[in-house]
């Protein structure tokens, strides 16, 4: 049986663009496992660049997320700081009758701190709280395998369908960069 290679937007610091180069040309270019979209050197695409937050928000996802089921949430030791991440997120997220929100994966880069490490506020409100039975996202550590990260994109995908009355997204766009 054929694997179903999904479109993932890509969304990560650019502190962390070597290790997600690697990411895609290892997953994406060599093991075929997904189509990588987004912004970055391993990706084809134009950088928005604008003033306007929700001229930037409705480029990113005309040219990026209307042409994805999945993001991918590459986690690195600062990703939790940065704006343009929360504001992916936001998107990722965005649902109605003409919009489906993206399947939702983190996946910790080699960097990211053993003890210690933060995940973005926005992509946490979707991670399974205290009393909580489920939840929309899941995270992985840097895969070991093809088949892993397959199985995972695939189980993302599918909470497009089954999940998404669990989707947390109330949370007001973060206006700037914080500290890390």
């Amino acid at each position: 049986m054929a694997v179903v290679r999904r479109k993932c937007f890509i969304s990560y610091h650019h502190a962390d663009q070597r290790e997600v180069d690697q990411f895609i040309r290892d997953f994406d270019h060599e093991a075929d496992t997904f189509i990588a979209r987004g912004l970055g050197n391993e990706m084809p695409g134009e950088v928005v660049q604008s003033a306007s937050t929700d001229y930037v928000m409705r480029r990113i996802r005309e040219l990026y997320l209307s042409n994805s089921t999945v993001t991918l949430l590459m986690l690195g030791r600062c990703t939790w700081a940065r704006r343009y991440v929360d504001w992916e997120l936001q998107a990722s997220l965005r649902q109605g009758e003409t919009i489906s929100p993206n399947g939702l994966l983190g996946i910790k880069l080699p960097s990211y701190p053993e003890q210690g490490g933060y995940f973005p506020k926005r992509f946490n409100d979707n991670l399974r709280g205290e009393g909580q039975a489920d939840c929309y996202a899941r995270h992985m550590k840097y895969p070991t395998s093809t088949q892993s990260l397959v199985t995972a994109i695939e189980a993302a995908f599918q909470r497009r369908q089954t999940h998404t009355h669990l989707i947390v997204n109330p949370r007001e766009r973060m206006h700037n960069n914080r500290q890390c």
